[in-house]
């Protein structure tokens, strides 16, 4: 099956969207503690309207098989106007087709139309097979990434 389009989300697809980012949450992952669905619906909203951000979703035959968002969120003293790309999910099913590298391409054009000069994302440790996909794309640098929840 060929991925058919990959597009910017629209508030109308918010419903279908939003059981996307469950996907993450399979192991190796895990669900946030604070994950509440109608909460990341309204969330997704903010992302669809903005005009600093973009929800790009993956479609096969009309079924949605992937998100990825990106976020135009600062301009760096050191790096200048930075991407970040927070969700990457892929529909388990659909994985190692090609719609993760096509659905990170257009968030690098995204960026680069905004004028950015570097995308980035962090993946937690345990996904390593997401790490294998990061790393055929041939990442300019590695870090390591420290949160905390507040």
């Amino acid at each position: 099956m060929a991925i058919a389009t990959i597009r910017a989300a629209e508030l109308a697809d918010i419903d279908q969207i939003t059981p996307m980012f469950e996907w993450l949450f399979e192991p190796p992952g895990s669900q946030p503690p604070r994950w509440d669905p109608q909460r990341a619906a309204a969330a997704i909203g903010g992302v669809v309207s903005s005009d600093n951000a973009v929800v790009l979703i993956a479609l096969s035959e009309a079924q949605f098989v992937g998100p990825c968002t990106a976020y135009d969120d600062i301009d760096s003293v050191r790096f200048g106007r930075r991407i970040w790309v927070e969700d990457l999910a892929v529909h388990p099913e659909y994985r190692s087709r090609g719609i993760g590298k096509r659905l990170l391409d257009e968030a690098k054009r995204w960026g680069h139309a905004r004028g950015a000069t570097r995308l980035q994302l962090d993946s937690s440790e345990t996904r390593t097979d997401a790490h294998r996909f990061y790393e055929r794309e041939g990442p300019d640098w590695r870090s390591s990434c420290f949160g905390w929840w507040l």
